[in-house]
């Protein structure tokens, strides 16, 4: 986690440099070369400037890698300890937690999965199609958390 925060700092800065070189080569290109060029003329006025558009992009790229920058930095400083992918001595087996438990027998996904598909065609097509997904969606659902209720793997 430590060399993702330093990752996104770089990030950061880099396309904090970026939107500086972008702005200032913007107003060089306009007030230099090719003055009264139509393709030069950035501003709706018809005088040329910076291109906003692409200062404004890479400034909010920036802002992004340093936020996220600094939320993974306060994380890795709020853990205590080094993760294991931050060690160089482990296993790939350290690293490899307990994700949850799933049903490799089930079924129900793969509904939930048509109910979905129904859903938003019918969203896209005609809206009725999607009163019938809605409906698959309720008995996907209800089945897929109360498979353990009944039949083999009741508990």
């Amino acid at each position: 986690m430590r060399f993702n925060a330093i990752l996104f700092w770089l990030l950061s800065i880099f396309f904090g440099v970026l939107a500086v070189v972008y702005a200032g080569w913007s107003l060089l290109e306009a007030n230099g070369i090719n003055k009264g060029d139509a393709a030069t003329s950035f501003n709706s006025g018809g005088s040329p400037g910076i291109e906003w558009v692409g200062v404004v992009g890479l400034s909010l790229g920036s802002i992004l890698g340093a936020f996220l920058g600094f939320y993974l930095q306060r994380s890795y400083n709020a853990q205590g300890g080094e993760l294991p992918e931050d060690r160089l001595d482990v296993n790939i087996d350290d690293g490899d937690p307990e994700l949850g438990f799933f049903s490799p027998w089930s079924w129900w996904p793969i509904v939930l999965a048509g109910a979905a598909a129904l859903g938003f065609l019918g969203v896209a097509v005609g809206f009725w199609i999607a009163f019938i997904g809605v409906g698959l969606f309720l008995v996907a659902i209800t089945g897929w958390v109360y498979e353990y209720y009944r039949g083999y793997f009741a508990r």
